[in-house]
């Protein structure tokens, strides 16, 4: 059922409201605003401004990150809530649209509105930490001066300043409510914030603020907006990339109750009608001719992974060198106990749950936008529409949609469908809802590369590494889906290469490279980018190495681990959570030691097999975030991450044929079936670090903690990604 909503702006809430406000600005200082009058506003009438305080004790407080089921609508405001002492039943939260005065950005991502990499904890902590802490000031300074006391008499409770002296206290709201603020207080720095023993709301299992609304149906995203005089938009899209439409007829099409236009654009054929359904059919309707000229024509996946063997074993070809320490060549030339070993992964398609969509009304004159968008970076979205209609940011009103998934799929691609649907709605001068279907997403997607690996490692006299590389063939990511961040000098791909550096293990002498080829399908960044594959095939042969030096895959690890005490806790942790090698007959444990940017995790996979294929029956996994927000929201981040890894190396696997994507469903592309799922434990271990994300670290402990099992039962582990059936 469609729903029809309405979107007030700020600029109408803080009017009703008379609203107190306060805004961390790029800089790291906090401006106050004090109803409508004083507000630092855009030009589309949004104010800037992380907390807002009502009268009636309501508290809003803005996030900048693009909530897509990870969370950050509940622990980005809980940081804010904490410093801020409000009382988390009044907290209300508000994803942010836009940010053209670069307050709410990532700094992670050059202050922009982005939201990928598990960065936003790790990025927001601190500023939303000073934010909270500045706001609960003003709010102290303030009434102590109303009251005539020093400021240092004066202290906060949830929602509530007092001073105990006296026996005063104001709410929050009723401060809000007072004619005049002191605005200038001493700036806070690191050494005003909570104690840690102090913190009552970070570190706590508050229930998430998007649960509720999910659960009852009553979510908005993009799909389900509706505006007035609205059309729908399917796409008969180019079946390979490059190639271009002719119309041979659409009189079928026209003639169709409710269609009202058929547009050429660039790379497909636009059938625009008064319901998605009746879209369909007119574009079922269409007969058009395609182009044959585009090179993709002669793209396959299978012949591409065996180019990308036999590149990764080409030592005459100039790699990118991603991490270089210590001499690797001499190491490996100096003879004594080498291993060398390949593994492969192949395309695999995001398959969120919900398909691509937009929905774009364009401006009469041609030059201004209302956009609806569930996408990862609301900066880029902006910049793509100011660019399709040539004209300013700020002629953009944006609405930032919650997201039916991710996991990188909606980062860029805005430079596409939304292209798309605001060209459409320039055309017919009305707004357009652009949907594409899940065969459309399928077929379009961006994929996670295929890759080939190839390790070679020198043993020393004790048993450990004394010298590693870590060969990786593979298109670039970077220089198809961020071709602004390619650096053609350095070739270096953060989004393929990430992982390989192996700064936990202690290797004196390493050295990782990516073998660059040419790109044969439309690329993205996919959950956990790199470090998935990359890990995949580390591990797989640090358990190969252990049985060459006579060691086993736990005392083989610890031994790599001496220095790092972060991965040992977390070894020792899952080791004693899963009592690993004691399985019941039948069954054996694999080993997987991942980490992901500041996150360091081990897991333990139970295995079975089953006639040709096999059933992991219990995952378990010990993980260090540092310092944990939101400990429940952590958990599911980390068990969605271990299904989503455990679903790519089963049977996910895209491929495709004279550049066309053979995959069309949920039927041909299969993700893991709920029967299938196994029972899996998530034990946080503190230890005090710098906070990091949850997203990602699921997936790279997946691949060789299965393929390690697998080998203990079989004698082989599988080398290629994804393995094959798992049994039901």
């Amino acid at each position: 059922m469609t729903k029809q909503i309405k979107h007030p702006t700020r600029r109408g809430f803080l009017g009703s409201a008379g609203a107190l406000g306060f805004a961390l600005l790029g800089s790291g200082s906090v401006s106050v605003f004090y109803g409508v009058a004083n507000a630092q506003e855009t030009s589309d009438g949004h104010v800037n401004a992380w907390v807002s305080i009502s009268p009636d004790d309501q508290i809003t407080i803005y996030f900048g990150a693009a909530e897509m089921g990870q969370g950050v609508n509940t622990s980005l405001p809980m940081i804010v809530a904490e410093e801020l002492d409000a009382d988390w039943e009044n907290v209300s939260v508000k994803q942010v649209d836009t940010d053209l005065e670069k307050v709410y950005g990532n700094a992670r991502f050059g202050g922009n509105l982005f939201t990928a990499g598990s960065q936003s904890i790790e990025a927001y902590f601190k500023p939303l930490r000073l934010a909270g802490a500045t706001a609960r000031r003003i709010l102290i300074q303030t009434t102590a001066e109303h009251w005539g006391v020093p400021a240092n008499e004066v202290m906060t409770e949830p929602g509530v300043v007092l001073h105990p002296a006296s026996g005063k206290k104001m709410s929050y709201g009723e401060v809000a409510a007072l004619p005049s603020l002191v605005t200038s207080v001493p700036t806070v720095t690191e050494d005003d914030l909570k104690p840690r023993d102090k913190w009552r709301i970070i570190g706590t299992d508050i229930p998430r603020k998007d649960i509720p609304a999910k659960t009852q149906g009553e979510a908005i995203y993009s799909i389900d907006v509706v505006v007035p005089d609205m059309l729908y938009a399917a796409q008969l899209l180019a079946p390979v990339e490059g190639e271009t439409p002719t119309i041979t007829s659409d009189v079928a099409a026209r003639a169709i109750a409710g269609v009202t236009d058929v547009i050429v654009l660039k790379y497909s054929v636009a059938v625009l009608a008064t319901s998605f359904a009746v879209a369909m059919v007119g574009r079922d309707a269409l007969e058009v001719d395609w182009s044959e000229t585009s090179n993709f024509r002669s793209a396959d996946s299978a012949k591409e992974l065996e180019y990308l063997s036999s590149a990764v074993d080409d030592m005459t070809r100039n790699p990118a060198v991603w991490e270089n320490r210590g001499d690797v060549d001499a190491a490996l030339s100096n003879g004594g106990r080498v291993h060398t070993a390949h593994f492969t992964t192949e395309h695999v398609y995001h398959a969120q749950m919900e398909p691509l969509n937009a929905v774009a009304s364009v401006d009469a004159d041609g030059k201004g936008a209302e956009v609806w968008l569930g996408t990862q970076g609301q900066t880029i979205s902006i910049m793509v529409a100011a660019g399709v209609l040539g004209t300013t940011p700020d002629r953009i009103r944006f609405h930032a949609m919650q997201m039916g998934g991710g996991f990188g799929r909606r980062t860029v691609f805005a430079r596409e469908l939304l292209r798309d649907a605001l060209l459409l709605s320039k055309a017919v001068g009305r707004p357009v809802k652009l949907i594409w279907t899940r065969e459309d997403d399928v077929k379009n997607g961006w994929l996670r590369p295929a890759t080939a690996h190839r390790l070679e490692a020198v043993l020393d006299e004790d048993g450990g590494i004394a010298a590693m590389r870590h060969r990786v063939a593979s298109p670039s990511v970077v220089a198809f889906a961020v071709p602004h961040l390619w650096d053609p000098e350095s070739r270096r791909d953060s989004l393929v290469m990430e992982g390989t550096e192996c700064n936990d293990y202690n290797i004196a002498d390493l050295r990782s490279e990516q073998i660059l080829t040419p790109r044969r399908s439309r690329l993205s960044a996919w959950r956990a980018i790199g470090w998935g594959p990359n890990l995949f095939a580390r591990e797989c042969f640090m358990d190969e190495l252990a049985e060459i030096s006579g060691s086993d895959p736990v005392a083989f690890r610890r031994n790599l681990l001496r220095n790092n005490k972060r991965g040992l806790d977390v070894l020792n942790a899952v080791i004693a959570m899963s009592k690993f090698g004691q399985t019941p007959e039948g069954r054996a444990h694999g080993l997987s030691f991942a980490g992901y940017k500041n996150t360091l995790a081990a897991g333990v996979a139970e295995v079975s097999k089953v006639g040709d294929g096999f059933r992991v029956h219990r995952f378990w996994a010990a993980v260090d975030p540092g310092i944990v927000v939101h400990p429940q929201g952590y958990k599911a981040q980390t068990e969605g991450g271990i299904l989503f890894g455990l679903s790519s190396l089963m049977r996910e696997r895209t491929t495709f044929s004279g550049g066309e994507i053979e995959q069309n469903n949920f039927y041909d592309y299969e993700p893991i079936r709920m029967n299938e799922i196994p029972e899996i434990e998530v034990h946080l271990v503190e230890s005090g670090a710098s906070p990091s994300g949850g997203g990602e670290i699921g997936v790279p402990m997946t691949g060789a903690a299965v393929a390690n099992a697998l080998r203990v039962l079989t004698g082989t582990a599988p080398r290629n990604i994804p393995f094959g059936d798992i049994a039901g």
